[in-house]
């Protein structure tokens, strides 16, 4: 072969050939596109970190994975458009319905990073700085955007397809009616979950209890279909939404005051002493630094018991912290005990009197210990 020929030979393999090399170019554009964008966004963020505001560190953060996925996905189609033109196969035939909806992809995701990034640093800088920040309210709005942004992404991929939005929003409204029957408790729970968020009888943190239902412990999450406590016993606890619409609950976290009411009861043979206690505590209550007097305050002499005189304390304290609240009770019984003993008085327990006749026609008595309050009984 000549030179002539082997000439001609190689720029007709050349020009037949040259889609590969648009294709290397394509590729390796991508890569190096991608290289230049990570390079960059890295130093933006370094440089964005010392700053306070938080949306440019929520945009460097919301687009630096999915605009590397956005570049990928750019790049493959462009090159498998090329490869398409040479050949017949039915895959390359979709590389424009492939790009738009990865291009529709990569912008959800990245609103979605937007709206995550911003909820978890306006939640950690709050608790950083000590200020008070409705973390039911936050954890809301950003559920409802990332849902707006879901519906949203789907409905415009429909139309890219070449679906009829307005006749997928039709369908959607006939179908939702046998949808609705067919999801009765799971649009039970959602609404719930929306009646929590809009009324807000709790947030997460709060301790919460129910008198209808065996429900108490601490909101670790509200969910849009399931409410998560941690019991007292540290066992996680799941209620559906829907059970908050028709039960009672209580919340005691928002509570003012902790409310003290004991009833004490003291010897029937230390009745005269009785007034005098009564005063000393109600004196005490008034003088404890962790007693509200500004809310209710009572010490009375309530009633005759079976084998005490019982005298009530009702009162609050100032905190409603649930270990505090406790050691203050603990110190006010104590000093209920000591001005009890130091009058020459005893706390009664539960006794019965036994009459026995004697001998001689007549009758003793003889107390008797029981373990709780007993009718007088007489024996002759």
């Amino acid at each position: 072969m000549d030179s002539d020929n082997l000439k001609n030979l190689m720029q007709f393999v050349g020009r037949e050939n040259v889609w590969i090399a648009e294709v290397f170019v394509v590729v390796f554009g991508a890569l190096l596109l991608d290289f230049l964008q990570k390079r960059a966004l890295r130093k933006a963020q370094k440089s964005l970190e010392h700053t306070k505001n938080l949306w440019d560190d929520a945009l460097i953060h919301a687009i630096q994975r999915p605009l590397s996925v956005l570049i990928w996905v750019l790049g493959l189609t462009f090159a498998a458009q090329i490869v398409g033109k040479q050949t017949d196969a039915s895959i390359f035939q979709v590389t424009n319905e492939v790009r738009d909806l990865g291009v529709i992809a990569t912008i959800a995701w990245s609103l979605v990073r937007f709206v995550n990034f911003v909820e978890q640093k306006m939640l950690a800088s709050s608790e950083a700085a000590g200020k008070a920040i409705d973390r039911t309210t936050v954890d809301a709005i950003a559920k409802l955007l990332r849902i707006s942004i879901l519906i949203t992404s789907a409905l415009v991929a429909l139309q890219t397809l070449g679906f009829s939005v307005s006749g997928v929003l039709a369908f959607g409204g006939i179908g939702g009616i046998a949808i609705g029957f067919a999801a009765k408790d799971l649009l039970a729970n959602f609404f719930g979950g929306l009646m929590i968020y809009l009324d807000r009888p709790f947030e997460v943190g709060d301790w919460i209890r129910s008198p209808d239902r065996e429900i108490e412990g601490t909101v670790e999450k509200i969910g849009w279909r399931l409410t998560e406590i941690r019991t007292f016993d540290k066992r996680p606890l799941y209620v559906p939404n829907s059970t908050f619409t028709s039960i009672a609950v209580q919340n005691p976290s928002r509570m003012s005051n902790g409310r003290i009411y004991e009833t004490i009861g003291v010897r029937y043979d230390d009745v005269a002493a009785l007034p005098v206690i009564v005063r000393d505590v109600e004196m005490m209550l008034r003088e404890h630094p962790e007693i509200d007097t500004d809310q209710t305050l009572m010490v009375n002499f309530n009633t005759f018991g079976h084998s005490s005189l019982d005298f009530f304390v009702y009162t609050f304290t100032r905190t409603t912290a649930w270990v505090k609240f406790h050691e203050i009770k603990q110190d006010i019984l104590f000093r209920i005990s000591d001005i009890i003993m130091r009058h020459g008085a005893e706390i009664a327990f539960p006794t019965s009197t036994i009459h026995l006749a004697d001998g001689g026609g007549g009758e003793r008595r003889q107390p008797v210990a029981a373990e709780g309050p007993a009718p007088q009984v007489t024996s002759k």
